[in-house]
Formats: structure tokens, C-alpha cells, sequence
């Protein structure tokens, strides 16, 4: 079985060849992202590998489809990439990984929380610079805060579980929460109500149309003055205009993002000698109480070892010709 893998990272290229070798899968690593004009790149292949910032449209299946390409997996648990009707006209099948390590990303949530409530990075620059002073360095406690957690499922559930342990009072809000968050947290009724009431508020949902700028200048008008923002799930969940005007006026008292809409020209590559063009991103980085990482909440050993054999899975399923374990689902009609 032949397979192109677009977008290919360094730091994966260890497990996939491990796993190829195991699996006699012959793999071609691409180093542009997928869309219209690189997917003619994957002709003669009978599957492809995606990231979460490939462009899987319409125009790009097509092409794929011509090529010979009957199976897309993404290297990701979202799929908000991928055009689903298309594919499915193509006959080209679709994977996912569910789920790689929900723990690393809420472990990196709560990290985020942590550094930017505490000051820990602006104390660290100070040492290494010799300055000692503490001056503004104030920061607070997790336990005197309500923190909402926005998202229940495989991540947001072990967001609440870790959170529980800081003594924090915990607020949750998901359609369908577990019975094990029901326990650690309150549950409320309405996201409004989720945003009325926090301190800090987590987002863990995932982007489809009915969240897309879920944190938009009407919700943020309904938050506490100074609430503590953290987004390590999807970029496009909030208006980041709207968000650098909440910090301007002082609405937003600190904002923590691993994502950001506008991702897919920036992150994942080293641009330390570009400039950046995008002057909303630009401006984000000169607030002293943002935090902004390149969307490396996942990266663990541990979850880079799930996604390859998840993704292994599916392609052996697949030259089995049998059904895909983890086929992505249908788009939710809201």
C-alpha cells in the first residue's frame, strides 16, 4: 500500500516510519500542506495523510480522487479540514484519530493557566536578564476562582478532573456531560450562563458552524471584567478582532491561546526571519498578558505514539477491506 503523507513534521517522522516498517506500508513524505495545487502530488497513492491545517476541500478530493486516492486520514481529532459531502460523492473513505491523549492537552491547559496567572514567564525573562525585582509579579490563587469549563467531552473531561485538585470552584457546560463531571462540577444550563459566571473560562469544543467565533464581541460583553480566557482547542472559536479589543479595554484581564483562527500561514514552520503580515496576530503578541503557543498542546510522546497507531489502524483496515473503526462521522446539522 503506497501513502503520501502531506505536511510532514519532523518530530512524527520517527514513529511513521516505525509503524510503516511494521505494517509494509510505503510511505511518501510531503513536505507542502494539502490543497488544490499540491494534491496532484499524491498520484499513483492509494491513501493520504493529513494535518490539522491541510486544506482537504472540495478542489482538493477532486484532484486527490483523480490520482487514485481512496482513503483520507487525518493526523488529528478534528476534521473541520475536510469537505465530507465531497468526499463521499468521490468514493473517498475518511479516518481520524478520536482521541490521542486528552491529557496532554488539559495538562497543557491548566500549564497556560498557571504561567500566565502566576507571571512565571515575565519572572523567568527577569532572571535571565539579572533583574530580580518583583514588581508586578502579583499574581492569584486557582482556588479563590470559578472556572468554567466550556466542552465536557474526552479533553474538557479531564480538564474538570485536573482541575479539582486546586480546590477551584468548577463550573461545566456541555449538551451531554458525563456523569464523572457531573460529580467534580456544577453544571449549568446555557453557555451564557457558563460565561456569565466564570473567572476563567476553558474552551473544549469543536469548531463546526455553530460554534465558529463562539467568543465574539457579544459574548465577551456578557463576561466578568478581567476574565481569563484559554483556547487550546480551535482557533476559529474566537473573533481574535474582538478579542484584541476586549484586551484594549481591559475586558479581557488575561488571554491564553494554543490555536488561533488564522494558524495555517504561521504555525508549524520557523518564520523568525519573515515578517508577519498579519497585524491582528502582531498585535496579540504585544500584549504583556497574552500567552500565545503554536499549537503544541498535543505534543507528547505519548500522544504521538496514539495518533501513528490509530492512523496504522485505519490504513490496514482499509487495505483489509475492512469497515474503518474510526470513520469520521457525519457533520452535525446544527
Amino acid at each position: 500500500m503506497k501513502v503520501a503523507v502531506f505536511n510532514t513534521k519532523r518530530f512524527e517522522k520517527p514513529f511513521l516510519e516505525a509503524a510503516a516498517r511494521d505494517a509494509g506500508i510505503s510511505l511518501t513524505y510531503l513536505e507542502p500542506r494539502l490543497d488544490a495545487t499540491t494534491a496532484p502530488l499524491a498520484a499513483g497513492h492509494d491513501a493520504v495523510l493529513i494535518f490539522v491545517n491541510d486544506v482537504a476541500d472540495r478542489a482538493s478530493l477532486e484532484k486527490l480522487a483523480s490520482g487514485g486516492v481512496r482513503l483520507l486520514a487525518t493526523r488529528s481529532a478534528g476534521f473541520n479540514q475536510i469537505d465530507f459531502s465531497a468526499a463521499r460523492e468521490l468514493g473517498i473513505s475518511l479516518a481520524y484519530v478520536p482521541e490521542y491523549s486528552p491529557n496532554a492537552v488539559a495538562e497543557f491547559t491548566i500549564g497556560l493557566i498557571l504561567t500566565l496567572g502566576r507571571h512565571i514567564h515575565e519572572g523567568h525573562n527577569r532572571v535571565r536578564r539579572a533583574d530580580f525585582s518583583l514588581e508586578g509579579l502579583c499574581g492569584f490563587e486557582l482556588r479563590d476562582k470559578t472556572v468554567g469549563v466550556c466542552g465536557t467531552g474526552r479533553i474538557g473531561t479531564e480538564v474538570v478532573k485536573l482541575l479539582s485538585g486546586f480546590g477551584c470552584r468548577i463550573l461545566a457546560y456541555d449538551d451531554a456531560p458525563s456523569e464523572e463531571v457531573t460529580l467534580l462540577a456544577s453544571c449549568v444550563d446555557s453557555k451564557e450562563e457558563l460565561f456569565r459566571y466564570s473567572d476563567i473560562l476553558t474552551l473544549h469544543v469543536p469548531l463546526m458552524p455553530s460554534t465558529y467565533h463562539l467568543i465574539d464581541a457579544a459574548a465577551l460583553s456578557t463576561m466578568k471584567d478581567g476574565v481569563f480566557l484559554i483556547n487550546t482547542s480551535r482557533g476559529g472559536l474566537i473573533d481574535t478582532r474582538a478579542a484584541v479589543d476586549a484586551l484594549k479595554n481591559r475586558k479581557i484581564g488575561f488571554l491564553a491561546i494554543d490555536v488561533y483562527e488564522e494558524e495555517a500561514s504561521l504555525f508549524f514552520e520557523n518564520r523568525s526571519s519573515d515578517i508577519i503580515a498579519d497585524d491582528t496576530f502582531a498585535r496579540l503578541l504585544t500584549f504583556p498578558n497574552v500567552i500565545v503557543t503554536g499549537h503544541q498542546a498535543f505534543l507528547t510522546d505519548h500522544a504521538l505514539r496514539n495518533i501513528v497507531e490509530t492512523t496504522f489502524q485505519s490504513l490496514k483496515e482499509f487495505a483489509g477491506g475492512k469497515p474503518l473503526t474510526h470513520s469520521v462521522p457525519a457533520p452535525s446539522l446544527e
